[in-house]
């Protein structure tokens, strides 16, 4: 009897975690490779759940895809081991239960470098493998974005005729990371095709029950559910889970009450664990009918009011000048206060703050932009992935909304390996591209995880980008990225050629959104030397560097050419882009201060726009 009509007539247990059973045996690699190495393991492990009284089995092919198998150096062993599952699990079910072919989501909220085309052809791999093999049905599991789920549903679904299990996973219970309720994402998969649709991992029994009350009994679609075992406790280094499997006996009644149709289990779950599962419905029939816990909705308030334009908005009608000055490395801030307020009173924009660049610790930049915002100064603080986990990102937004801080730069990070503290350890959960994304949900009043915020941030959100490449093309490419993403603004680095700047303006014709032009006035000939032949990112011309070298020893000569040199880069940058984005020197704020002064004299009889550039 097939599948669905085995779902028809009665509850169907599935099995319950591989991984689990294979880390607790001191495996500690690539559970997909033991296909290959190890078959007996994978078998002995089915024919546990067999014998506990699983109806259907997946095959072990959770991370089979190439890009996984990458991790591994095991991307050329794809076709291999996804048929060598297939083999392994008809071996252990003699015929006796269904075996699912399992497919794993790749997309989380983690940084992911592949492409949406390079998942889509990973997909197609694995899923031609499997089904030329031969499996009774396929099962999608453990997908957060439901984007990719939904576009890896209909490639499945235009490929075979097989039933198609669809899981989708939450951080918080009833809804999904992109704020979508369950119901709602459950629907949509039913609607593109899905046999079963239903939730697996991450959550516990009873947060899968809650999650669950709000979703109706479907018009054709089956409900399933794979709860882990509990929420895992930490000791030693091991992640390990501490709930006794005769609480599954009841959990699979409670599951059942919700209308779910096939019941398995995910992390930490073991054959004692499905043999409970078992035990609770062996005497129950499926419910036809179900009565939907309308869930209380949350009200998301419009986003603070922004009294001031942002960044961007100014730099759309108008030169716009930001400056950097960044937080000290000590705890004397009375310099650095008295420099933010010279360069207030000299007119600029805001006052942009970095986040430990070139991984050096200094003072929070919040608590500094807290400080600017009390003397009357826009902050524009940065934010890099290298010091804080999604946790710590997430409350580090909240915080900056809450002291009314709306502009942000977000940047991946300089590794902590070129710092002060080498030893010190990069987080990177994220990229810049990613954690601009992440931003911009905030400002829809969503969390990281998809939770409410009960409140829309109000988020102006800067990228960066490198001109100083040798391929300025591929460059821009990956700016529009970045927009496409959601920046609504440009920051770039140092730029020290006026050629350069045209050439930029040029291969950026075709973008509307705003490019403020980086330029750091240099201090001295060392100076000149040090970025250019040791700062990634940051390239002289020669003409510059022999200009500086001619004031060799000499600190008001260099301080002088310095400015001569960066009001030439500053006359071609304004006639070419609105914004302009100053760099501080060494608490040179002084230069600066001559810089705005000379940059609001050369505009203030000019027009608001920028000059044409025939390209």
């Amino acid at each position: 009897m097939s599948l669905l009509a085995d779902l028809k007539k009665r509850i169907l247990i599935a099995d319950g975690a591989m991984g689990t059973i294979l880390y607790s045996h001191g495996v500690d690699r690539s559970f997909e490779e033991l296909n290959l190495s190890h078959p007996e393991q994978i078998q002995n492990v089915h024919e546990a759940y067999i014998n506990a009284g699983a109806d259907v089995i997946q095959t072990n092919t959770y991370g089979a895809n190439y890009i996984k198998l990458a991790r591994y150096g095991l991307e050329e062993q794809v076709k291999n081991i996804n048929q060598k599952a297939v083999q392994i699990a008809r071996k252990a079910s003699k015929g006796s239960v269904h075996v699912l072919g399992n497919i794993g989501g790749i997309h989380g909220a983690q940084t992911l470098l592949e492409s949406d085309e390079e998942i889509k052809r990973s997909f197609r791999e694995q899923l031609y493998c499997l089904l030329l093999e031969g499996v009774d049905g396929l099962i999608l599991e453990t997908y957060y974005n439901l984007d990719e789920l939904k576009t890896v549903l209909q490639i499945a679904r235009e490929e075979t005729d097989l039933p198609i299990i669809t899981n989708v996973s939450m951080h918080e219970p009833g809804v999904l990371e992109n704020g979508v309720t369950l119901s709602d994402a459950l629907k949509q998969l039913e609607a593109l095709g899905a046999d079963v649709v239903g939730v697996n991992c991450r959550l516990g029994p009873s947060q899968m029950v809650t999650s669950l009350e709000s979703v109706p009994l479907l018009d054709r679609a089956f409900l399933a559910a794979y709860p882990n075992a509990s929420l895992p406790a930490y000791r030693d280094g091991v992640l390990f889970y501490e709930n006794e499997p005769n609480y599954f006996t009841d959990c699979a009644v409670a599951l059942r009450n919700q209308g779910v149709r096939l019941i398995g289990g995910c992390c930490g779950t073991t054959p004692e664990h499905i043999k409970a599962l078992v035990e609770g419905v062996k005497k129950l029939a499926p419910i036809t009918e179900k009565e939907v816990k309308v869930k209380e909705s949350v009200a998301v308030l419009s986003k603070r009011k922004h009294e001031t334009e942002t960044l961007a908005d100014k730099a759309k009608r108008r030169h716009t000048i930001i400056v950097e000055l960044d937080a000290p490395k000590h705890l004397d801030i009375t310099e650095y206060v008295q420099g933010a307020k010279a360069l207030k009173e000299a007119g600029v924009d805001a006052i942009t703050l970095a986040d430990n660049s070139l991984a050096t610790p200094r003072i929070s930049n919040v608590a500094m932009a807290t400080i600017l915002q009390q003397h009357g100064i826009e902050p524009l603080v940065h934010l890099t992935c290298r010091d804080r986990n999604l946790i710590g990102l997430q409350s580090h937004l909240m915080g900056l909304h809450t002291l009314g801080i709306t502009e942000i730069l977000a940047i991946t990070g300089d590794p902590t390996k070129i710092g002060d503290f080498p030893g010190a350890t990069s987080v990177f959960d994220v990229n810049s591209f990613k954690l601009i994304e992440l931003i911009k949900k905030g400002n829809n009043g969503i969390s990281f995880s998809g939770k409410s915020l009960r409140e829309k941030t109000s988020f102006s959100v800067a990228a960066a980008f490198n001109p100083n490449v040798a391929n300025v093309k591929k460059g821009v490419q990956r700016m529009e990225r970045k927009i496409k993403s959601g920046a609504n603004y440009i920051l770039t680095q140092p730029i020290y050629s006026s050629e350069k700047l045209i050439e930029l303006k040029k291969a950026t014709a075709h973008i509307e959104t705003p490019i403020f032009i980086g330029i750091m006035p240099l201090t001295s000939t060392k100076n000149a030397e040090f970025l250019h032949n040791e700062v990634p990112g940051i390239k002289l011309t020669d003409e510059v560097r022999a200009q500086m070298k001619a004031t060799a020893g000499n600190r008001k000569l260099a301080t002088s050419e310095s400015i001569a040199i960066s009001k030439e880069l500053l006359d071609t940058a304004l006639d070419h882009f609105n914004g302009i984005y100053l760099i501080t020197p060494f608490m040179r704020y002084d230069i600066c201060v001559e810089l705005v002064n000379y940059i609001h004299q050369k505009t203030k009889h000019t027009s608001m726009g920028v000059a044409q550039v025939e390209v």
